[in-house]
């Protein structure tokens, strides 16, 4: 009863005094620098990476406040599509696309290390994720009908092909390089890859499952997936029509065995989403952002900007995003 009172109190002091409560919105944190991010990585509350086009990391160590680029010597040309950091000292990043190369800094992005190379025609490393600090998988658009796959033990610093499962691929089916987030690592060790195009499905080392979202063009279908114990979320839609959002969205409460769609879903495409707590979760993409607070059933538009990617600090409670012109924000409840 105190604690509601002093909150009745302060709302009525704001009011009389002029002071604006603001709700949920997106804190521009930096943008200008000739780069497009796709990849982020969130360390803790103050550790940040981010990577993009034309050869760029940013690392941050004050939670966003200043940042420190580099340009990879040999990368001006690429686009690191995503990043994976280990401290302020330890990153890996994929370079898209042919050929396909892992790199890895230990001195906080003043030199890199190509740790993996791939010649093969038609290359294109598209998203990876690590299940702790060791162990980590990539994955790449379909050669020879497969999925491409390889596979980490050593945080990043040698790479191999993943040959303990062969996943086929359908004919037009591919992932997308949009966040980095379309292939998660569950509790069990298991991977889960999300694919779009002209099929979407739902892939792991045990089953495919057709999903039943937006697909059937070159470029629709899920681009991000965000997995919290027994619970799910994808998001997905139409690159080449980003207003439109249908079948935009996924939700499972049951170990992703079936899923629903959410009552009221994203407002346009999105290319990234990230659990907050099993309750509240941010979304992103070109046309905007936008959070849940009831595990995805419902999705409210908080900001018109536009983010590729968004992230949650590992260690803390931050949340981070990144996109187009160098923009990066922040989350502020």
């Amino acid at each position: 009863m105190i604690t509601k009172s002093i909150s009745v109190l302060f709302l009525l002091s704001c009011l009389f005094s002029g002071t604006t409560v603001q709700a949920q919105h997106i804190e521009l944190l930096t943008s200008g620098t000739e780069t497009s991010l796709r990849g982020l990585s969130v360390v803790n509350d103050a550790v940040i990476w981010v990577s993009g086009s034309k050869g760029k990391v940013g690392r941050s160590m004050d939670g966003g406040k200043t940042w420190i680029w580099t340009t990879v010597p040999g990368y001006e040309q690429r686009d690191f599509r995503d990043i994976e950091a280990f401290d302020e000292k330890t990153a890996v990043i994929i370079a898209i696309a042919e050929p396909a190369n892992i790199l890895k800094t230990t001195d906080g992005g003043k030199t890199w290390k190509t740790v993996f190379t791939d010649t093969t025609k038609g290359m294109f490393l598209d998203a990876m994720d690590f299940i702790d600090n060791k162990r980590g998988i990539v994955v790449g658009d379909p050669i020879d009908g497969k999925v491409y796959l390889a596979t980490t033990d050593d945080g990043g610093s040698s790479w191999k092909k993943f040959t303990a499962t062969t996943l086929p691929a359908m004919e037009g089916e591919g992932f997308f390089a949009a966040s980095g987030t379309n292939i998660r690592y569950q509790k069990n060790g298991l991977f889960t890859i999300v694919s779009g195009g002209k099929v979407a499905r739902l892939l792991d080392p045990q089953r495919t499952v057709t999903l039943d979202i937006i697909q059937g063009r070159e470029m629709t279908g899920p681009n991000s997936i965000a997995i919290n114990g027994n619970h799910a979320v994808i998001v997905a839609g139409d690159y080449d029509n980003q207003p439109d959002t249908t079948g935009n969205c996924l939700l499972s409460t049951d170990g992703m065995k079936t899923w629903h769609a959410p009552v009221t879903g994203p407002r346009a495409y999105r290319s990234c989403v990230a659990y907050i707590t099993p309750e509240q979760l941010i979304t992103c993409g070109v046309p905007g952002v936008d959070i849940s607070i009831d595990g995805g059933n419902n999705w409210k538009l908080i900001s018109p900007d536009g983010y590729h990617v968004c992230q949650k600090a590992k260690k803390g409670k931050a949340v981070y995003l990144a996109g187009g012109k160098g923009r990066i924000g922040k989350l502020v409840w």
